[in-house]
C-alpha cells in the first residue's frame, strides 16, 4: 500500500488514574513545576524581546541552576511545557484573530495537568501501557482503568496527567497509527443536511427534526441552581462552605459530562445517517453576548461541531462550513427572495413574493443546507 493512500492518524483514550499518596505528591510538584516553568519563559520572552526586538524562548535547562527543584520532575514535562510555549507562540502570530496571547498561569485555573512524550531509549521506550497500569518516568507504575485495549499496530505517543478541582487524575493517552485513507464521497441533494443552531432546541435540521434533550440534563442544571442558592447562605470560609464548594464542583462535572456524551451521540448519529452536513460557522461567543445568549455556553453546540467534523472527515464524508453572514433567515427557500425587512424576533413569517408560509428556524436550516451546496458545486473539479 502507498504513503499516498495513507495518512497518521491519532486517538486518545482518557481513563481514570489512581496514583499513590507517593505519586500524587510528585505530581502536585510536577504541576506547580511546569506552571512555574511557564510564566518564567513567558516573562523572560517579553523582556528580552523589549529590549532586542528578538523572540526567543529559552531552554528549561536554563532554569535549572537558579530555580534547583526542577530537577526532582521529570525533564520530558519540562520540555513539553517549551514546546507548547512555542506553539502557542506561532498560533498567535499566525492567527491573532483566533488565537489569544499566551498568558500566565495560576493556581486558580480549571484544573493542573503536565505532559510527557514518549521517547525511544536503550533499555526501551519511557512510556509503557502494560496490564498492570501505565509505567512512567520518576513516576513509576501507575494504576489507571482502560474502558477498552488499545489495538495492537497502536503506537503510545504522549501521556497528559490531569486534577480535576474536585481531586480526581485522569490520564489522557495518546496513540498514533497509520490508517488508510477513506474515499471521498461527492455531496448530493438528497444526501445532505442543514443544522442551524436552535437556543431552545440545540439545533433544527433542514427536515425539520431536532433532538430529544435528555431530561435528566435539565434536572441537573436545576439541582445545580438549589446548591447555589443553599451556598449563598453558608458562611464564607467555613468547613460546610467548603463542602458544599466541593459538591457544586462535582456537580459541574456531571452537566459537563453530561453535555459531552449528548453530543457525541448525535454528531454520531448524524455522521452516520448524511454523506455531507452543511453548518453555519457562527460565533458562538458573540452569541452569547447578545439578548438571552446565556444557554449557548451550556449547550455545548461548538463542541457538538468540532465532533461532527472529525466524524465526518474519517469516513471522507464533508462537513460544509457556511458563511455565517449569509441571509439565510431572511431568504425565502421555496422562491430565493430575500426579506430585508424581517425583524430578528419574528419566529415565522409569509413571503411577500410567494406568499409561502416560513417557520424562521426549519427555513434558516433549508437555506444553510442549500447554501453549503451551491458553495461545493462551485469548487472546481464538482460536477
Amino acid at each position: 500500500m502507498s504513503t499516498e493512500t495513507r495518512k497518521s492518524r491519532y486517538t486518545v483514550l482518557k481513563v481514570p488514574a489512581y496514583p499513590t499518596p507517593e505519586q500524587a505528591q510528585l505530581m502536585e510538584k510536577t504541576f506547580g513545576c511546569c506552571r512555574y516553568l511557564w510564566n518564567q519563559m513567558l516573562s523572560d520572552v517579553q523582556e528580552f524581546y523589549a529590549a532586542t526586538d528578538i523572540h526567543y524562548i529559552p531552554t528549561p535547562a536554563r532554569y535549572k541552576k537558579q530555580a534547583p527543584f526542577l530537577k526532582e520532575v521529570d525533564s520530558q514535562a519540562l520540555c513539553a511545557v517549551h514546546q507548547s510555549l512555542r506553539k502557542a507562540y506561532l498560533d498567535f502570530f499566525r492567527n491573532p484573530k483566533v488565537f489569544q496571547y499566551p498568558k500566565p498561569k495560576t493556581k486558580k485555573a480549571r484544573k493542573d495537568s503536565f505532559t510527557v512524550y514518549c521517547r525511544p531509549y536503550h533499555t526501551g521506550p519511557s512510556l509503557r501501557l502494560t496490564d498492570a497500569g501505565l509505567q512512567m518516568p520518576k513516576l513509576g507504575l501507575l494504576q489507571v482503568r482502560l474502558y477498552r485495549k488499545p489495538l495492537h499496530w497502536w503506537s503510545l505517543r504522549s501521556v497528559t496527567m490531569t486534577k480535576t478541582k474536585t481531586g480526581k487524575y485522569f490520564c489522557s493517552i495518546t496513540f498514533g497509527y497509520e490508517a488508510e485513507l477513506p474515499e471521498p464521497v461527492i455531496p448530493t441533494p438528497a444526501r445532505t443536511v442543514g443544522l442551524n443552531y436552535s437556543m431552545s432546541r440545540f439545533y433544527v435540521d433542514s427536515n425539520g427534526h431536532s433532538p430529544e434533550l435528555p431530561p435528566q440534563m435539565a434536572a441537573a442544571r436545576e439541582k445545580l441552581a438549589r446548591m447555589q442558592r443553599k451556598l449563598s447562605r453558608m458562611q464564607q470560609g467555613s468547613k460546610n462552605y467548603e463542602a458544599q464548594l466541593h459538591k457544586i464542583r462535582l456537580q459541574y462535572e456531571r452537566i459537563a459530562n453530561q453535555r459531552r456524551d449528548f453530543a457525541h451521540q448525535q454528531s454520531r448519529r448524524i455522521a452516520n445517517a448524511w454523506d455531507a452536513v452543511c453548518v453555519r460557522g457562527d460565533d458562538l461567543n458573540v452569541m452569547a453576548q447578545r439578548l438571552k445568549g446565556g444557554n449557548v455556553p451550556d449547550s455545548g453546540f461548538g463542541m457538538f461541531r468540532a465532533f461532527l467534523r472529525y466524524k465526518l472527515e474519517a469516513q471522507g464524508k464533508a462537513y460544509i462550513d457556511v458563511d455565517p453572514y449569509a441571509p439565510a433567515a431572511k431568504t425565502c427557500h421555496a422562491c430565493g427572495h430575500v426579506n430585508e425587512n424581517l425583524p430578528a424576533r419574528a419566529r415565522s413569517w409569509v413571503c411577500p413574493l410567494c406568499g409561502e408560509e416560513l417557520l424562521r428556524e426549519e427555513n434558516t436550516a433549508q437555506n444553510i443546507r442549500d447554501f453549503g451546496l451551491m458553495a461545493v458545486t462551485r469548487q472546481p473539479g464538482v460536477a
